[in-house]
């Protein structure tokens, strides 16, 4: 039978919106074997890796999360009292508590010790992020300026050097960073970054392995391996708080896989909101 004009108009619709599948003539909607193909080839599509392109855009490189770290360690001003506990290889333990001031993101940086009574007075002027170091005892009330190799040395005989309190800056310039991708370390999200020493690298250690905040890009862990590729220190930031606008670790351990021995950080008291006066950061401030 010949089919009325109506039902040829039918059909010419259904023919205009035929399911995808290209096997019959119904509405994609309405297919009764093909229902959900539609439904299927938009999963698919979802379902394709990214361009390249943008998934590298979503990783910061290398120096930009060191450029951040750097923000985040170099406030302009601060001072502040720190603990002091050196844990020897021996398990003997001393502590001291000192006064820390710095100034020009950690270019300038000044120490004075306060207990115990043995080390009172004792004082610690670092200029040009620890290049020129100069020293001061009471008994003698003299200042010494330290040769240049100096700030390779350890403070009080711990496990932190006079370059420690240094400016995070020369992370720029001592290390090429390469980000290694992000990783759950201790339960936090952290950008993982291996840094490899620069031909002006003066460091005992070629290259250390970072692990930084996603959330505000402060250093949670730094391994320090030596020229063997052996890990020879560990720092370990912890009790990070918001201070003045700042994350802040108010503990800070370095520990030496070595010889077995540890210094403990404690932050006792700290603000980023001081100015320091004219002269301060001079020869003649040490005897004060």
């Amino acid at each position: 039978m010949r089919k009325s004009m109506k039902q040829r108009a039918g059909s010419k619709k259904h023919r205009g919106r035929r399911c995808l599948c290209r096997q019959c003539e119904f509405e994609k909607s309405s297919c009764p074997q093909h229902r959900g193909c539609f439904a299927l080839i938009v999963g698919f599509f979802f379902l394709l890796p990214a361009p390249s392109s943008l998934l590298h855009a979503q990783i910061p490189s290398g120096q930009e999360v060191i450029d951040k770290m750097s923000d985040v360690l170099s406030p302009t001003n601060s001072k502040g009292v720190v603990s002091q506990t050196i844990v020897t290889s021996s398990g003997k333990i001393r502590t001291f508590e000192f006064e820390m001031y710095s100034a020009n993101q950690g270019e300038k940086t000044l120490i004075r010790y306060i207990k115990p009574t043995s080390v009172k007075g004792q004082a610690f002027l670092m200029l040009n992020n620890s290049e020129d170091i100069w020293t001061y005892f009471p008994r003698t009330k003299r200042v010494r300026k330290l040769a240049s190799h100096a700030k390779k040395q350890k403070v009080q005989g711990g496990d932190f050097t006079f370059e420690d309190f240094s400016s995070s800056d020369t992370w720029k310039e001592d290390y090429v960073s390469t980000n290694l991708g992000e990783v759950k370390f201790k339960g936090q999200k952290c950008w993982k970054l291996q840094a490899d020493e620069t031909e002006s690298n003066e460091s005992d250690y070629p290259q250390v392995i970072l692990y930084i905040r996603r959330s505000d890009y402060h250093p949670i862990q730094m391994d320090f391996y030596d020229d063997k590729q052996v890990l020879a220190k560990s720092l370990y930031l912890e009790n990070i708080e918001m201070i003045d606008n700042y994350p802040t670790a108010r503990t800070m351990i370095m520990k030496n896989h070595l010889k077995g021995s540890e210094t403990r950080m404690e932050i006792k008291s700290i603000s980023y909101n001081w100015n320091p006066p004219k002269g301060f950061f001079s020869e003649r401030n040490l005897k004060k």
